[in-house]
Formats: structure tokens, sequence, C-alpha cells
């Protein structure tokens, strides 16, 4: 594995850590938000990964295997709402039940931590391997 394959391996983890982070703060900001653009409250979303091929490889057995990831698409949490009896809201139905976004709050606090270690734990391999490239380059001169 080249030093290039281990930073584009990073790299593109760091990008699908912070397209979660991003989603799960737009979880926790819409967290009791009863009416959208698309009509009803909204829908709790979570990014969906897939591993891809790691682009211009070739030669040996280990290179055709190494595997980054991408965000394939961002996924509509299906779960029904949570419906509360509020009858003086302005979006409650005839009977006062007004439905909320089914977001836990701790749950996105977890996704959210759990993303920024991730995150991370790329930018230390980002690092370790410019550390690298700056020992090769100063045995090289």
């Amino acid at each position: 594995m080249s030093l290039g394959q281990m930073m584009d391996i990073a790299v593109a983890g760091m990008a699908a850590q912070r397209a979660r982070m991003t989603v799960t703060a737009s979880n926790i900001a819409n967290a009791n938000t009863t009416r959208t653009e698309e009509g009803g409250p909204y829908r709790r979303r979570d990014p969906v990964f897939r591993s891809a091929p790691l682009e211009d490889t070739f030669g040996d057995h280990l290179a055709r295997e190494l595997r980054t990831v991408r965000v394939d698409r961002v996924a509509s949490d299906p779960r029904e709402f949570v419906t509360r009896l509020q009858p003086g809201h302005p979006d409650a139905d005839e009977n006062g039940i007004v439905r909320y976004p089914q977001v836990n709050i701790a749950e996105e606090m977890g996704n959210l931590m759990s993303a920024s270690r991730s995150f991370e734990a790329n930018v230390l391999l980002v690092n370790k391997a410019r550390a690298m490239g700056r020992a090769i380059y100063k045995i090289g001169s």
C-alpha cells in the first residue's frame, strides 16, 4: 500500500464522517419540527455508506482488495412519528394530536461522538502518512 493510497482511504473516511456529522446535526436541529416543505413533520435521516474499490489500483493482490468508503445516499427513518396531545398547537389535527419526528437526542449525541472519534482517527492516519513521507524524503536526500 502506498502513502497516497493511505491518504485516499483516510480522506474518504473523513468525508464520510463529516457527512454523518452533518446529517446528525440536522436531526438534532429538527427534533421538534412539526412542519416541513415536503409536508408533515421532519423525518430523521441517516447516511448510508458503501465500500468502493480504491481508484487506480492495480498490481498485487493487496492493491486489488483495498477498499474505501463512500456515502451512497441519505435514508429517511421509516418509523412512525411520535404523537402528543397538544390541542392548542397550530399543527394539531382535529383531535388535538401533534406528530413529532422520531429523534432521540441521546442517540443522536452518541452518533455525533462516534462520528467525531472516527473523523479524528482518520486525521491521525493522515498525519502519520505525512510524517512517513517526510521521513522517506529525509532518507532520500
